[in-house]
Parts: structure tokens; C-alpha cells; sequence
């Protein structure tokens, strides 16, 4: 079966900032999409859209490091600022995973058009590629996010990780 490439591009308005996913959402993508929703949010993004039309399915990596933002912005919240992550038409597939996963509460779904995606770039990243551990890191902490949002993803996902967690303590030596 022949997938798009896998990718994030950024374009933002005056308030809203969306981020377009396409091909597989997929560990690989998460420290990105952190790093990005990060910059912007310092820079005073507070209303983020995730487009997934084109994306064709995500892994719980992504899906945890998503997760991740929006737990990360509800413990720092502004008295006047509430930041939003909108998932804009995501796929029967990927709302049955957030579904499944006990997440789908943490996302207002909307359909129709993405805002400013005439002005869609792809967004300037570190040029450091992730090391190993940091990658792992990055996996053993979506993956937590999962577990502490749902406990009923405990059962899921706790070998995948301890696996983690154990590869990040040899990594460490």
C-alpha cells in the first residue's frame, strides 16, 4: 500500500495557529509537534488546529504527545487565556483510536475549511536530530500521558513502558 510522506507544515493568523498533518502521524513526528506548538505558544498562540485530513493514521506516540500539550497547558492556564487544540476532520479511524484510548473528551472536533492553509509552510525545526534517548524519552512520556489520563490504558501500554524506561537506563550508561 503506497502512504504519503509522513509530514508537519505550520501557518498561522493573527490567533489561530494550524498545524497540518499528512501521511502517518507517527513517533517520529511527536518531538516536532511538541517543538512546535511549543515556539508558538511562546511566541502567544493560545488556539491551535491539528488539520488531519490527510492524515491517514496515528500511533500512540503521537496521539500521547498530544495528549501531553493539552495536559501541559491546562496545569500552566492563565486566568483570561484558555489555549485549545481543535482536531479538524480527523478520519473515522483516528476518532475511533481517541475514542478507544479515552482522549476524545481533550479534543473539540470541527469540520470544513482550515484556516490560513493558503499560507501552510513547513516549520523551521532544530537541525539537532533526536538522539536515541531523547527519542525514547519522548515515547516513555506519551506513553505515561495515556496511562494517567485513562486508567484504563494502564493495561495497554505499562510494558511498552517499562521497555522504555529500561532502554532509557541503558542509554544512560
Amino acid at each position: 500500500m503506497n502512504q504519503p510522506p509522513s509530514g508537519l507544515a505550520v501557518a498561522v493568523t493573527d490567533r489561530i495557529a494550524l498545524i497540518k498533518v499528512t501521511g502517518r502521524a507517527a513517533f517520529n513526528r511527536s518531538i516536532s509537534l511538541k517543538t512546535i506548538v511549543k515556539e508558538l505558544n511562546d511566541r502567544g498562540y493560545v488556539e491551535f488546529v491539528l488539520d488531519l485530513k490527510e492524515c491517514s493514521n496515528m500511533d500512540s506516540t503521537f496521539l500521547g504527545s498530544m495528549v501531553g500539550i493539552v495536559s501541559s497547558f491546562s496545569q500552566r492556564q492563565q486566568t483570561n487565556t484558555k489555549v485549545c487544540v481543535q482536531l479538524l476532520d480527523p478520519s473515522q479511524r483516528i476518532r475511533d483510536l481517541l475514542e478507544n484510548l479515552g482522549v476524545a473528551h481533550l479534543f473539540p472536533i470541527c469540520q470544513g475549511m482550515a484556516p490560513t492553509e493558503s499560507t501552510l509552510e513547513a516549520p523551521t525545526l532544530p537541525s539537532a536530530i533526536p538522539t536515541k534517548e531523547e527519542i525514547s524519552k519522548s515515547c516513555l512520556e506519551a506513553h505515561q500521558n495515556l496511562m494517567a489520563v485513562n486508567p484504563e490504558n494502564i493495561p495497554r501500554f505499562k510494558d511498552v513502558a517499562q521497555f522504555l524506561a529500561d532502554d532509557i537506563k541503558k542509554l544512560k550508561r
